[in-house]
């Protein structure tokens, strides 16, 4: 049944993170990327919600008690209690400094073979922790912080070290070793080199057993990508390494595919996921491989092998341009084959869910398959603010956002786009979720042609959204986001109505987060509208950014007075 299929993968925590099980406490092996607990309310994608569903799936208590957290980025061993009178003894131990806690990280930087980190730590600006010599005299808003360092292995300018903490202050070995001059590899907080991920490790920890008394020691190995010997920014280059990345990609997504709400979502994405040039997509039961350079045959059959092995039905190819503003056709067989490459084809149309809002995809269409999958937590945020409310859809493309607009009950809806089939696309996708198509209503225009008829008339709207292309032409028109925002911006703040909201996005890596502010107060004063308030918003978690870089799509909330 469509939306019902879920991944192996996602249907329980694997069994060889789980280091230690007894009947009062459970170890385990955090993946990086990975939150420790639910990072705000409804969130799912952390390791207590995995471990609490797994324990429910097999009829188990899901209780665990809480002692400790790893950053995100940080992976290894993490502590929970299976039974509430453990937790006296747990609590006591950590509050009292009594768990004895080790650390492996790489570094490039000069450290000592042996040696003490003592600093005096206070919160910094946003989000770096700042640090000052111990020997200073210790200001009222301080900590101390206190660690040994032992180095493992020197290759070039890196250096793997050990470091046991003493105190255990947040973000504390990480300022610590920037301020002697070697930041971890893969931290840009504090000035580490490019990695594939941050480079720290929670190796072992110690603790005295609540039940037996005794001294117990849980460790988690050391991951691969810790070989100094290894070039840290290689490419990885055979099967086995895909599908341990497609694993640790799969770890750092839990909560997001669930059965009956969401079945669509970016499983691997580049970069920032160990793979450089290349992104996997799941559609209910199908996968597509996106690849944006040539990585030759060998390599790609095996790519394709791997994602079968990972249990999907299909997988589909799409060679795509690195570059935005080059114009391929997008329905080319040697560009997007029309069939998968492996497995059985998928319906077409294919009906996936987000948030339980069902909508028409097509995986051999092109490059396109109808749903940019990246506007998911956008689409969301429409649907919580479009009740009640009339709402224009700019750039729409299959009308997504019009689609939760409508099914969260929005007055009226107007869908534009330039592209006639486009927009046949979202009146289906409006009609499966039961709109009244004279409320909500679809325009082929251009949009900046439309938008100058609109504010000529006296029709204003609630809510504005704006999704353009970073690079588009039609038969009379040339768009290119970075020369063209600032016009587009004003027409939008043109239209809305006292109060209105306009959201906005980008995906132009050439636009960052500060410009595009920037652009939109230009566009604002143009309209001679005041801004109220001016929100960035974050992209969903299976979007994450490379390191030391910002997330490809940007958005922005704005309200006006």
């Amino acid at each position: 049944m469509s939306g019902q299929f879920v991944l192996p993968l996602f249907r329980s925590f694997p069994e060889r993170r789980i280091l230690h099980l007894d009947a009062d406490l459970i170890a385990v092996d955090k993946p990086w990327g990975l939150s420790t607990h639910p990072a705000e309310k409804g969130r799912r994608d952390d390791v207590v919600t995995w471990l609490t569903t797994h324990f429910k799936e097999r009829g188990e208590s899901p209780y665990l008690g809480i002692h400790q957290r790893l950053d995100k980025e940080t992976s290894g061993v993490v502590l929970f209690t299976r039974r509430k009178e453990a937790n006296p003894s747990l609590a006591a131990q950590f509050e009292g400094r009594q768990v004895e806690k080790s650390y492996v990280a790489m570094v490039e930087g000069r450290v000592p073979d042996q040696g003490k980190l003592s600093h005096l730590i206070s919160d910094g600006d946003g989000q770096r922790r700042a640090t000052r010599p111990y020997t200073d005299k210790k200001r009222p808003n301080e900590q101390e912080a206190h660690a040994s360092l032992e180095t493992l292995g020197r290759a070039g300018k890196r250096a793997l070290v050990r470091l046991t903490p003493e105190t255990g202050r947040t973000h504390q070995l990480r300022a610590q070793l920037a301020a002697i001059g070697a930041p971890i590899v893969g931290d840009p907080i504090y000035g580490g080199a490019p990695g594939r991920r941050m480079m720290l490790h929670a190796e072992r920890l110690t603790i005295t057993h609540p039940s037996s008394g005794q001294p117990f020691t849980v460790s988690a190995e050391l991951p691969a990508a810790f070989n100094l010997q290894v070039k840290q920014e290689a490419a990885p280059s055979n099967k086995a390494e895909f599908f341990a990345e497609l694993e640790q990609a799969a770890g750092r997504r839990f909560g997001i595919p669930l059965p009956g709400e969401t079945t669509a979502f970016r499983l691997l994405n580049g970069e920032s996921d160990g793979w450089p040039d290349t992104t996997v997509d799941l559609y209910d039961a199908y996968a597509v491989l996106s690849l944006y350079r040539e990585f030759g045959a060998e390599l790609e059959t095996a790519m394709v092998e791997a994602l079968v092995e990972l249990g999907v039905s299909g997988v589909y190819l799409k060679r795509r341009p690195k570059n935005a503003s080059r114009v391929v056709s997008t329905r080319q067989e040697n560009v997007a084959p029309r069939l998968p490459v492996a497995g059985e084809a998928a319906p077409e149309p294919l009906e996936i869910l987000e948030n339980k809002t069902p909508f028409e995809t097509r995986l051999g269409d092109g490059l396109s398959t109808g749903l940019f999958l990246d506007q998911r937590q956008n689409r969301e945020r429409v649907a919580g603010l479009a009740k009640g409310k009339s709402v224009l859809n700019l750039f729409a493309y299959t009308g997504g956002f019009s689609v939760v607009a409508a099914a969260a009950g929005a007055s009226k809806t107007m869908t534009v786009d330039v592209s006639a089939s486009a927009l046949e696309w979202a009146r289906r996708n409006l009609e499966r979720v039961g709109a009244d198509a004279k409320k909500h209503e679809i325009a082929v225009s251009d949009v900046f042609d439309f938008l100058v008829k609109e504010r000529a008339s006296t029709r204003r709207w609630d809510f504005v959204v704006v999704d353009p292309p970073s690079f588009s032409t039609t038969k009379s028109s040339v768009f290119s986001a970075e020369s063209e925002f600032v016009r587009l911006g004003a027409l939008c703040f043109g239209v809305l109505k006292p109060g209105g909201q306009l959201l906005t996005c980008t995906n132009h890596r050439g636009i960052l987060t500060v410009k595009f502010r920037r652009y939109l107060h230009e566009a604002a004063r143009e309209a001679k509208v005041t801004v109220k308030q001016m929100k960035a918003l974050p992209t969903p978690a299976d979007f994450p950014p490379a390191p030391g870089h910002e997330s490809h799509l940007k958005t922005l909330l704005i309200t006006i007075a």
